[in-house]
């Protein structure tokens, strides 16, 4: 099981925390310190849309108007921390964010 993230980002260390808890075999993969390659960001954008961007970020906010019509993938490969997160992989499944529906999913 991957969780995409941030290491700084609390939600991604509450999730981490919580699936190894549970007894997953959970490693976090800091998309900062490790970008992710343009066909995991097809994959993510394939399942999860315009909503994969997290367009109330700081990074966002400082963004303009003209930057913030590039497309997705482009943005997150020049600014990884737009990224929703966290982002987590096991057994074919994606989900995204650490909302109950998601902690439902993989903890029960």
């Amino acid at each position: 099981m991957i969780v995409y993230g941030l290491k700084a980002c609390d939600t991604c260390r509450k999730a981490l925390k919580a699936l190894q808890a549970a007894g997953h075999p959970a490693q976090l993969r800091d998309v900062r310190a490790e970008p992710l390659d343009p066909e995991t960001l097809t994959r993510f954008e394939a399942a999860f849309g315009a909503a994969l961007l997290n367009t109330r970020s700081t990074t966002w906010r400082g963004l303009d108007e003209d930057t913030r019509k590039t497309p997705a993938i482009e943005l997150l490969q020049e600014h990884p921390a737009l990224m929703k997160r966290p982002v987590i992989e096991a057994d074919g499944r994606l989900t995204l964010g650490w909302t109950k529906d998601v902690q439902a999913t993989w903890i029960s």
